[in-house]
Formats: C-alpha cells, sequence, structure tokens
C-alpha cells in the first residue's frame, strides 16, 4: 500500500495511528485522494479548481470551512463527478480501505448514495457492485502488507431526492454482497426523515439496520423523525442532541443536569451517536455552543453516558483521519488512551454486525489497547 499519514501521539507517547480502531461515519465521496481526482478527471474531461494534488487538497479544505452545511455539500459535486464509472468507482473504494488500514482501523462502514453515480449510464446495482469490487480487492492487498481490516458498504438514499424506497430495496438486495446497512443524508433541514416512511417501513419489514442523519443541520425535530420514523439505531452526527440536555446551578459549588425526553430515550436505550468533531466545526452544527472543538458537547454527552463513537465524516473535506480526530479530542479534553479505548468499543458494539462478530471486533480493540 503506498499511503502515508501524519502519526498522532497521546502524551505518553503511544501513537494513536497504532491502535486498533472502527469508524462508522465515514462517506465514499468524501474520501478520495487529492491525485486520484485528478487523474480521473483528466481521464473524463472535467476541469478542477486545481491540477496540482496538494493545492487541490487544500481548495477542498477551504471551500469545506464555510460554517455551513449546504455550503460544505456542494464541494461533492467534484468528487461524485469523478465516480461515474465502473474504473472511477472501484479505484476509489479500494483506495479509501488502504487508507482506513494504514490508519489502523480494523472495521469501516463506508456510506456512500449510489443514486448520485449514475450519470454515464451504470445501474443501482452496477454500481454497488463496482463499489463493492473495489472494497473487497482494497481489504486483500491490506491483508498482503499485514493489515487486517473488514469492511460493509451503508447504502445511503438522498433525503432531499424521492427514491427512498428504490434505494431501500438496493440495500437489501446486496444484503448478501457486503451491505450491512441502510442510511438516509443530504439536506437535513426542510427534509424530514417521514418523507422516506415507506422505505424505512419496508426497511424494518427487512429487518436491515438503519442510521438517520439527524442532529447536524436541524435540531431535536430531526431526531424525533429519525428515531420514530426511521427506526435509527444509530444517529448521524447527533450533537444537537445537547439542545435537549439542561444545566443548572444549585449554588456556587454545585450543578445539575436534565435530560430531555428524547436525550433520556437516546441514552438509555444506547444509540449510538456519530459524531465528527472536525465537520461539526466546518458545517456550523455546534453554532449554538460555540466555534471551538472545545466548544464541542462531546464530552458533556460522553461524562453522561450516552454511546459516543469517534469518527472522520468526510476525510478529503475536513483534511483529517480518525487519528487526528482522536488526538485532537484528547488534546481539548485530556482524554488518555483509556477514554480513547472506550470510543472504539462504543463503535464496536454499534457496527452494524451480528452480536458474535461485534463482541469480536471489541476482543481485538482490547488487545489492541493492552500491547500498547
Amino acid at each position: 500500500m503506498n499511503t502515508s499519514l501524519e502519526e498522532f501521539l497521546l502524551p505518553g507517547g503511544t501513537s494513536i495511528n497504532a491502535l486498533p480502531k472502527i469508524s462508522l461515519h465515514d462517506h465514499l465521496d468524501g474520501g478520495l485522494r487529492p491525485q486520484t481526482i485528478i487523474e480521473l478527471a483528466e481521464a473524463i474531461g472535467l476541469t478542477l479548481p486545481s491540477t496540482e494534488a496538494d493545492a487541490l487538497g487544500d481548495w477542498f479544505a477551504d471551500q469545506a470551512n464555510s460554517g455551513s452545511l449546504v455550503d460544505y455539500l456542494k464541494t461533492f459535486d467534484v468528487t461524485t463527478a469523478v465516480m461515474q464509472t465502473r474504473e472511477g468507482l472501484t479505484r476509489v473504494a479500494h483506495e479509501f480501505v488502504q487508507d482506513l488500514a494504514a490508519d489502523g482501523v480494523i472495521y469501516g462502514e463506508i456510506r456512500w448514495a449510489p443514486e448520485q453515480h449514475l450519470t454515464r449510464g451504470l445501474t443501482l446495482d452496477q454500481v454497488v457492485e463496482a463499489v463493492q469490487e473495489g472494497l473487497e480487492s482494497g481489504v486483500d492487498e491490506a491483508a498482503e502488507f499485514g493489515s487486517t481490516i473488514r469492511v460493509g458498504q451503508l447504502i445511503t438514499a438522498m433525503r432531499h431526492a424521492n427514491r427512498g424506497l428504490e434505494i431501500a430495496e438496493l440495500a437489501v438486495r446486496h444484503r448478501g454482497n457486503g451491505v450491512v446497512g441502510f442510511d438516509i443524508a443530504g439536506a437535513e433541514l426542510g427534509f424530514p426523515a417521514r418523507n422516506h416512511l415507506a422505505a424505512f417501513d419496508y426497511l424494518a419489514k427487512e429487518f436491515m439496520p438503519v442510521t438517520v442523519h439527524a442532529g447536524e443541520a436541524d435540531g431535536l425535530g430531526s431526531i424525533r423523525g429519525a428515531l420514530l420514523d426511521g427506526r435509527a439505531l444509530r444517529l448521524g452526527h447527533g450533537v444537537r442532541l445537547a439542545e435537549d440536555i439542561v444545566i443548572g446551578r444549585e449554588d456556587d459549588d454545585n450543578t445539575y443536569v436534565t435530560l430531555g425526553p428524547v436525550a433520556q430515550w437516546v441514552r438509555d436505550r444506547e444509540i449510538a451517536l456519530e459524531l465528527s468533531p472536525s465537520s461539526n466545526l466546518q458545517t456550523g452544527a455546534i453554532a449554538a455552543w460555540g466555534d471551538d472543538l472545545l466548544d464541542h458537547p462531546f464530552d458533556l454527552l460522553y461524562q453522561l453516558g450516552f454511546r459516543v463513537t469517534v469518527n472522520t465524516d468526510n476525510r478529503l473535506m475536513s483534511d483529517t483521519s480518525l487519528s487526528q480526530e482522536l488526538a485532537l479530542l484528547s488534546d481539548a479534553f485530556g482524554y488518555d488512551i483509556d477514554d480513547l479505548e472506550v470510543f472504539q468499543l462504543n463503535a464496536a458494539q454499534s457496527a452494524f454486525l451480528p452480536l458474535e462478530e461485534r463482541e469480536d471486533l471489541a476482543d481485538a480493540i482490547v488487545a489492541g489497547f493492552e500491547e500498547a
């Protein structure tokens, strides 16, 4: 594997990169290598902001640092444009796995929206098959270099479109060929989960696990919809769940915390929050609390016992890796290796895998952290 990532260390010198990690919220079209975009764009005659890899990477990061989810999502016009052929999809998926493995990820769920990759004649089934081919070859190549990684596809429907049921049926159809769950993504505000109720009803009947983007660009109403209409087992981001938590002061020395009904439900049923710190800053998802990582409700949610997980969302747009996200949280909140282990065990317990396989992941996490 020809990959290179910056190394991140805990205060005691432990390499975060070397720790076994689990990635639950990582978009395929948000994790391309800039050089790959340049080469694929040249093959299809697509004009780019830059044809130099470092400069193109900087362009993506700059565009994503807008404070707006809508503006943030515009960067995907470029990445999806080079992912319209079998060759493009397979290559991107292959390299995606390579980059995860190089960062110490042992299980990754890769989400993407097949309906956005049909402009050059491929069918929905063909694009899923192309991505699966790339994922499997990436896993095989990682193994050749001594890295063990498993991956699964999360098939995503675009919430502003009307193909939810069709995409849900696609996900179930490929359940035995790499697909592990379903998601809806895209513009959240104004496009509630209820718009895709037929899809969620179908998925429930088929016992297909669901995660829903909610609590990022919209608040508690969106989270309610994800839970009630979507039957979500995880919340994509979910950071604005903190709006349902009231912190008060009894006196100078004592404070109290009150959970609203939605927050209470999510915590008590251990519904995982797929938190993505850098992305949440970029899109303005934590604007109600501030504009610095220290203002992120991550630590509040963690201390209150929510099942928090750490994710990258879009590695290209946020110019990040899972190790970097963990390092940023460690620096901001003073987390040590035990805290990082909790985050990974939370992710293992929340993976869309059978119980026995989740237990195997947890065992691998514990063994890797003990070795470190």
